[in-house]
């Protein structure tokens, strides 16, 4: 019974000397990171925007019948790619999905790949 009570018996139990939470921003460092990239990190390089493939042809409208067209459009698996992978504008991504339904309905593209 020598010990002391409020002396902690191991390292563990002892408190740390820098606190979990983080300090306020000091003036210097307030500036947010730049939330464009994930995380906040920026690309190392500019980023080319990806431009409308349709408008770029100037094409008025997509056709269905157009397999091999709409099959660039899809994944291996069959799902139809984004927007923001394409890099197709509103309008042209709409008249894409339309005809790439049409097209599996008439089973010239297929609903599922496996």
């Amino acid at each position: 019974m020598s010990a002391e009570p409020n002396v902690p018996a191991t390292p563990e139990a002892a408190p740390a000397s820098t606190p979990s939470a983080p300090s306020a921003p000091s003036a210097a460092g307030a500036r947010r990171p730049s939330s464009s990239a994930p995380g906040g990190r920026r690309a190392p390089y500019p980023v080319r925007r990806k431009v409308c493939r349709f408008c770029a042809e100037k094409v008025r409208d997509i056709d269905f019948k157009q397999i091999q067209i709409l099959r660039t459009f899809t994944t291996d698996t069959g799902k139809i790619l984004s927007a923001r992978i394409t890099g197709n504008c509103a309008s042209h991504q709409r008249q894409l999905t339309r005809c790439i339904k049409r097209a599996r309905n008439l089973a010239l593209l297929p609903y599922v790949t496996r």
